[in-house]
């Protein structure tokens, strides 16, 4: 079955923090043209409140969202999976594009330390997407 567009799964340990940012960036920048899911290997309970902040002061709102477990369903469906600190907890199928994204975790961080976390993942997210999407 062919896809109208491209799946990005992106994935880390409590599905709390990386994930639930790169997710909300893409999905912003992307504006449909890819359809964008995240998860974790060990979902937490909410959302890292300095996450959910850091995200807001650009006006992306992600109170609705919650940390989701992995599934091999989602991985299957995924295009391209990326993995933010999720070892080897992520399920591996041939045919899939991975990418490891080696950042800090915004785990006990200030707002202040969540912010260049947010930014490199939005640095990261943009060039994903003009690679995706073929804009430059």
């Amino acid at each position: 079955m062919k896809k109208d567009v491209p799946e990005v799964l992106f994935v880390c340990t409590h599905n709390a923090g990386r994930s639930q940012m790169a997710a909300a960036l893409l999905d912003h920048h992307a504006a449909g043209r890819v359809h964008v899911r995240s998860a974790g290997s060990t979902p937490a309970d909410e959302l890292n409140p300095a996450v959910v902040e850091a995200l807001a002061e650009i006006d992306l709102d992600v109170t609705k969202e919650f940390p989701k477990l992995v599934t091999d369903e989602v991985v299957r469906a995924a295009d391209v999976v990326i993995t933010m600190g999720c070892g080897d907890a992520c399920p591996i199928y041939p045919g899939k594009r991975y990418l490891d994204w080696d950042l800090d975790d915004p785990a006990g961080q200030s707002l202040d330390a969540v912010r260049p976390i947010r930014d490199e993942i939005d640095r990261r997210v943009c060039a994903l997407l003009a690679e995706l999407t073929g804009d430059a």
